[in-house]
């Protein structure tokens, strides 16, 4: 696989014009030339497990080529597994289809909708002489196939007469026999240098209930017999997949060419999405799950679309980045960086304000009134006059983030220390006199002044503050926790290799804050809102551990990469 990092910047400009795709050039040429009418595409995931980030992206490329040529796309459901499916996976996966924005053609479709025509075209198939029930087990099965070089042989079962393979085809059906005693399988070329056109199984022996046919079925079809079949039973024109399955393409065509389907689609691939610093095997993101590395398959440090949702990444974020990586049929890999530019740059021009203290510690402003609360206004939005302003209590006492004071700094230091002033944000400038501690040295509160007549102006004797920081009011806020998460993997590539992916799992991707405290504003936040904390990131209610008790935050993502080497502003 050659490795392709995609910057940042890849296609930033909107006055560049992206050029067509090869889909896009192949669904316009079809049009044009009559081909097809209209095209129909489907996104046909199997219900095993959560989405992730590479099926974004086959979502956005589906959905999306249906919107731009006026077509239509199926989601269709390839459930022909039941062992490892259920409706949690279903349920999921529909919230994300309709959670990035699109609408799928009619009803919800399932490959299981089709089990009965199926299994009258593998009798078809057997009729024809082109399908016979084998007794190889499975591992007789393999040595059987052959290698990359040696061409398999064939079954001794081949030879049966359509009536014997109708028979024992019937049997199948009927639950006579236990689990891998036989299978029905195609008869195609076991000489092929092609392995999948090797004899592949049609049908298996799964004695396990559906959860959409129930027990009607004791048999069910592979992936490579049902998946074309289903798209030709739905009209599909372009059939869209990865390019893992472009070496199964002369079995679907072979299926296709050897029944009487009602249409004749056409597949084609492009390179799945693979991005660096994590994992989207499915089985992986399982083990994950099963052993407790993280909070199931929605923790916000997942790359599954429904983990993302709840970091509170927007859909037009993840649009936007499937975009800019583009669609082609060359292997590489995405730099996470991509995607997070994305979900920062959507946040930044979107996102209100608001001011949260992670790690608090007390400021008295020892020439304001005690009682007096002061309420102050404050933009939402630096550049979003619609966004409006938010009403801020100001008092007394209030605090600030502990890295924000010092008792002594150098000049690159902008924040609060003895002796200098800084400005508190939408209010007034205040200047630190001294630094209260414990019996253990520890700073525990710093007695200040505000500077009279600097309430949204420089200080009247024009000396300017160091710099800006953020607070809350110490007697009106709302307490949170706030989870500030890092990447999962510290590992660029933690499965290349042969590697356990297990050992790059970074042993600080989270951070649990108690104690903080954010403004007023903030208490009233909804599971959809997102919010710049001043100077912090981008923060979203948590959908699992909030409470009416209890409010949770995830930061959804830094004002800058945590990753980069950037310097300390000392």
């Amino acid at each position: 696989m050659t490795d392709h990092i995609v910057s940042p910047d890849a296609n930033a400009s909107p006055e560049n014009k992206k050029p067509l795709h090869f889909l896009q050039q192949i669904i316009r040429k079809d049009l044009e030339q009559g081909t097809h009418q209209s095209i129909a595409t489907r996104f046909p995931p199997e219900p095993n497990g959560y989405l992730h980030i590479g099926h974004a992206k086959s979502i956005c490329l589906n959905f999306g080529l249906a919107e731009e040529f006026g077509g239509t796309c199926n989601l269709r459901f390839d459930d022909t597994n039941p062992e490892k499916e259920n409706e949690e996976f279903v349920n999921s996966i529909k919230q994300d289809v309709e959670w990035l924005g699109f609408k799928w053609n009619g009803n919800v479709r399932y490959t299981s909708d089709y089990f009965d025509q199926l299994h009258a075209w593998a009798i078809h198939l057997i009729e024809q002489g082109l399908a016979f029930v084998c007794d190889l087990n499975a591992e007789q099965m393999r040595e059987y196939r052959g290698t990359l070089i040696e061409a398999g042989k064939n079954s001794p079962f081949r030879d049966r007469s359509v009536a014997e393979n109708l028979a024992l085809f019937e049997k199948m059906r009927a639950g006579e026999f236990e689990e891998g005693a036989c299978s029905l399988r195609a008869k195609i070329d076991m000489a092929s240098p092609n392995i999948n056109l090797r004899d592949p199984i049609l049908y298996r022996i799964k004695k396990a209930h559906h959860h959409q046919t129930g027990d009607k079925w004791c048999i069910y079809p592979s992936y490579d017999f049902a998946h074309g079949q289903s798209d030709a039973i739905e009209g599909i024109t372009h059939s869209i997949c990865t390019l893992e399955f472009e070496d199964h393409k002369p079995l679907y065509e072979w299926f296709i060419q050897n029944l009487p389907v009602p249409a004749v689609p056409r597949q084609y691939e492009f390179a799945r999405l693979n991005i660096n610093y994590s994992v989207t095997s499915k089985r992986k993101l399982k083990q994950l799950v099963d052993e407790n590395h993280v909070d199931g398959w929605n923790d916000p440090r997942m790359p599954t679309i429904s983990g993302m949702r709840r970091r509170g990444y927007t859909p037009a974020a993840l649009r936007d980045f499937c975009d800019r990586i583009g669609v082609t049929r060359s292997d590489g890999i995405v730099d996470v960086g991509v995607l997070e530019f994305c979900v920062r740059d959507d946040l930044d021009k979107n996102a209100p304000r608001a001011m949260c203290v992670l790690r608090p510690l007390k400021v008295t402003l020892t020439n304001y009134p005690v009682d007096q609360v002061e309420t102050l206004s404050v933009h939402n939005h630096p550049n979003r006059d619609d966004l409006g302003d938010r009403v801020v209590p100001f008092t007394q006492t209030v605090f600030i983030e502990q890295e924000d004071f010092r008792e002594e700094a150098n000049k690159k230091y902008k924040r609060l220390v003895l002796g200098k002033r800084v400005r508190l944000r939408g209010a007034y400038v205040i200047e630190a006199d001294e630094a209260v501690k414990d019996e253990a040295g520890n700073i525990v509160e710093i007695r200040a002044r505000i500077i009279e007549g600097t309430l949204g102006k420089d200080p009247a004797d024009g000396v300017k503050p160091k710099g800006v920081i953020h607070w809350v009011s110490a007697t009106q806020n709302v307490d949170c926790e706030v989870r500030i998460f890092e990447r999962l993997f510290t590992d660029e590539a933690p499965d290349a290799g042969g590697k356990n992916f297990l050992d790059s799992i970074n042993p600080n991707n989270l951070e649990i804050l108690t104690g903080c405290k954010a403004e007023l504003s903030l208490g009233k936040a909804k599971l959809d809102d997102r919010f710049q904390f001043e100077r912090q990131g981008y923060f979203c209610l948590d959908s699992k551990y909030s409470s009416a008790d209890k409010i949770v935050f995830n930061r959804t993502i830094g004002l800058k990469d945590s990753f980069a080497k950037i310097d300390d502003q000392e």
